[in-house]
């Protein structure tokens, strides 16, 4: 499991003081990184050998810009070229967000899915 801390800012909030629905995506695709790494540590966007395939958001309480948020990211599922993320967001020890997403090892001078280096496999599995 990976685990960051989050200090939201105040551009981050709705008109009502609570986090963006919008801002989460983005928070959990930072909280991704850890993972992704794991296949190339200077990750820049040119290079990136991953696609986005899907997202989805259960917004269950309130988050409010006052104080951090703590997100606990683990790998629910490894397949043979994609990854199933699991993102839980704590506010103030109460579990506010959970978000999901899915990522493809992808070439994209291909375009096709690309298998998980059987090494890479080996160290993702350890935060299953």
């Amino acid at each position: 499991m990976f685990k960051e801390t989050i200090r939201p800012r105040f551009n981050e909030t709705d008109g009502l003081g609570h986090i963006n629905n919008n801002v989460y995506t983005i928070w959990f695709d930072l909280c991704r990184l850890p993972a992704l790494k794991l296949f190339e540590e200077r990750l820049e966007p040119k290079n990136m050998p991953f696609v986005l395939a899907h997202t989805s958001t259960d917004f269950l309480k309130e988050v409010f810009y006052s104080d951090e948020v703590i997100v606990h990211t683990r790998l629910k599922k490894i397949g043979n070229s994609s990854m199933h993320f699991v993102h839980n967001l704590y506010q103030n020890g109460k579990l506010c967000t959970i978000g999901k997403a899915v990522m493809i090892h992808f070439n994209h001078k291909t375009k096709e899915s690309m298998p998980i280096p059987s090494n890479i496999r080996i160290e993702l599995e350890k935060h299953i």
